[in-house]
């Protein structure tokens, strides 16, 4: 018989595993098609790491990721960065009130929409860096520091950007340093002709789909718990650091990489791409991790950390492109 230990282990695969699928068929109420992009943002969160959306108006990204906080059943908050929004709009500010039992004033923080679990920063590259800057020390330290204090953010939380590919005028790239706080930079493609014809004739009746509660805060963080003693071979291990120090344009690096790349994806690419994998694994109901793991989340884990040069500008080369190449040659 199995010890206590790995049964408990075994049971808690397989509520992961249908706890998953009920979140792809609750999602699919409202969700036509992107399946890829449901399984990376998936992915991302159960390995407790921030996503980048990109994708064109339109296509849903903010539907999906309000209907996953309803079937997750966490608190939800929307954030719809413009020029104008300023640190405090997202952390919060004091306000002066008078304490009606002493009839003194004092200093009140009144909490910002950062204190949610799963936060939907719209358009987040039409703000300014300083406010985009409000962002970063609750990406990485799930805080936030306001008039002088310190205060924690509840877990589970998640930050899930969207930026608009086409509309670049009047926008603020974000720095690669906050680019690097993301996990994943999740591509929004067009639905083929067959999914868009269902989805204008879905929207366009009356019946609005009841989305069912499936996990909550503390089964979530029990998943990325469980995903986090995941074991992986060291040959999976070193295959994913290859693929990261590959694309550094150094001496020893690829013939296409010195010519096309200015700056290659840093440490926190391997680190992205092993605990990815961890969560793709459990999330397929396997407690081992494969090659295929890695490479199935390597063009939206190296897509937001390799910086591309004139010569590939020039030459009309993608990053996606580069990203090919390195698959290819690094066995």
């Amino acid at each position: 018989m199995a010890p206590a230990s790995e049964t408990q282990q075994l049971e808690s695969l397989e509520r992961l595993k249908s706890g998953h699928d009920r979140i792809v068929s609750e999602l699919r109420k409202v969700i036509v098609g992107q399946d890829r992009v449901v399984e990376e943002l998936l992915t991302a969160l159960f390995a407790n790491g921030h996503c980048l959306l990109v994708g064109v108006p339109g296509l849903a990204k903010t539907l999906l990721v309000s209907s996953l906080a309803r079937v997750l059943d966490l608190k939800f908050s929307r954030i719809q960065f413009t020029p104008d929004l300023m640190p405090s709009d997202i952390t919060g500010t004091e306000i002066l009130e008078e304490n009606r039992s002493s009839g003194q004033r004092e200093f009140r923080f009144i909490r910002g929409p950062v204190f949610a679990n799963l936060i939907l920063a719209d358009e987040i590259n039409r703000t300014p860096p300083k406010t985009q800057a409000a962002l970063l020390q609750a990406m990485q330290e799930h805080e936030v520091t306001a008039g002088g204090q310190t205060m924690p953010l509840e877990p589970p939380f998640f930050v899930l950007a969207t930026q608009n590919p086409i509309e670049l005028e009047g926008t603020y790239p974000l720095p690669e340093a906050q680019l690097d706080r993301f996990m994943l930079h999740i591509h929004v493609d067009y639905p083929t002709a067959a999914e868009e014809e269902r989805i204008v004739t879905e929207t366009t009746g009356s019946a609005v789909p009841a989305l069912d509660r499936v996990f909550g805060a503390r089964e979530l963080i029990e998943f990325q718990g469980l995903i986090r003693r995941v074991p992986v071979a060291d040959f999976v291990v070193r295959y994913a650091v290859r693929l990261a120090r590959s694309s550094r344009p150094e001496e020893g690096s690829p013939d296409f990489v010195r010519q096309w790349v200015s700056w290659g994806a840093g440490l926190r690419a391997g680190q992205s791409l092993v605990l990815g994998a961890k969560a793709r694994a459990l999330l397929a109901g396997r407690f081992h991790v494969t090659p295929d793991d890695i490479r199935a989340l390597v063009h939206p884990t190296l897509r937001h950390r390799i910086l591309l040069g004139y010569r590939a500008e020039a030459d009309g080369v993608s990053v996606d492109a580069v990203i090919d190449r390195l698959l290819d040659h690094v066995k």
